[in-house]
């Protein structure tokens, strides 16, 4: 077990977009104003929504425009914007939704934490006010059991929020090495996936709100059959990779507390 080498901080955000562009032209417009770089990943949207999409970025030097030609789902439009910041030359990706939930007027204090724990991955853990709908807090409260149950700890207080920030190196390892889901399953698995490599979360609280004209992508029967199938899968592994989690952070510094 080695260590990697280090390099200079670079961060900058990925956002996966379908169906949702009314919020983009504020969200870029902030995020520029911010002096980060900005992904834009087209998941696969008609020819209207694609052109707004790419309009959006186009009003913003900072921010660059990357279309999937088929719809791949959430995690498949996070994965080709990884792949791009990594070619950029990015240590460190904080992946943003494009509906407008959450508060990125918090970016500059997750930067700083994931500056000061750089081989952890920084979460956002949601605080939310009356318009989150009631099924979809209960199903996170599903989730967060059997996370608790696939990482055998409380390390993890909230799998399901898209606001983070990712080491780069290490998640593009794990989404090389393991299979990772491509659409409502990817923000949970990848974070299981990276605490069995070893990686520490850190959390921050920031609100998040559910904008009234919000368009939801989650389908209601697939994705919860989907996300049923990957915490099978998951709590299948568990009994083997939670040991390699625990002689990883024994025998490799950057792992440790």
């Amino acid at each position: 077990m080695t260590e990697p080498t280090s390099q200079a901080f670079r961060v900058g955000i990925v956002i996966p977009t379908y169906r949702h562009v009314d919020a983009l032209p504020r969200l870029l417009a902030e995020i520029v104003g911010q002096g980060l770089a900005a992904i834009v990943v087209d998941d696969g949207n008609e020819a209207e929504i694609a052109g707004r999409i790419k309009a959006a970025c186009s009003a913003h030097e900072g921010a660059r425009y990357l279309r999937r030609e088929q719809n791949g789902g959430k995690g498949a439009a996070v994965k080709v914007g990884f792949e791009a910041a990594a070619d950029a030359g990015w240590t460190h990706v904080i992946q943003v939704d494009a509906d407008g939930q959450h508060d990125i007027r918090e970016l500059p204090a997750l930067i700083a934490l994931s500056q000061a724990n750089p081989d952890a991955v920084v979460c956002a853990i949601p605080i939310y006010d009356d318009s989150v709908p009631k099924a979809r807090k209960i199903g996170r409260e599903i989730t967060h059991f059997w996370v608790r149950v696939e990482t055998l700890g409380f390390e993890i207080s909230d799998s399901m929020c898209g606001f983070r920030v990712y080491p780069l190196i290490e998640t593009s390892h794990v989404l090389r090495r393991e299979f990772v889901g491509a659409r409502m399953d990817f923000d949970t698995e990848i974070l299981v996936q990276l605490n069995w490599r070893g990686l520490r979360v850190v959390e921050y609280p920031v609100r998040v709100t559910y904008p009234e004209e919000n368009i939801s992508n989650f389908r209601m029967l697939e994705d919860n059959v989907r996300i049923s199938l990957m915490h099978t899968r998951l709590a299948l592994q568990m009994p083997v990779r939670v040991p390699v989690r625990m002689l990883r952070r024994a025998f490799l510094r950057r792992y440790r507390k």
